[in-house]
């Protein structure tokens, strides 16, 4: 489905706000998994397309996870700590 928001770019999928929690996740899934090959293969319109609809997702992942685990060592004073 495809539909245009207020600032007038075009939404590909459905609003990640209308998800339920799992169906967040397998979507999150398959976009990371399909990152790599559309970074190297995919046209300009595509990786765009892809990285507003990643935008999307982890914004609303993030959105109903605030107080998400985060571990030590993906932070800059835990990256630190391992050299």
């Amino acid at each position: 489905m495809n539909e245009h928001d207020e600032r007038g770019t075009t939404m590909t999928g459905v609003d990640p706000g209308q998800l339920d929690d799992q169906q967040l996740m397998r979507e999150l899934e398959t976009i990371h998994r399909t990152r790599h090959d559309t970074l190297l293969y995919g046209s300009n319109d595509a990786l765009r397309t892809h990285n507003e609809r990643m935008a999307q997702l982890e914004g609303e992942y993030l959105r109903r996870n605030p107080t998400r685990f985060v571990a030590s060592g993906r932070t800059r004073d835990g990256a630190r700590d391992r050299e």
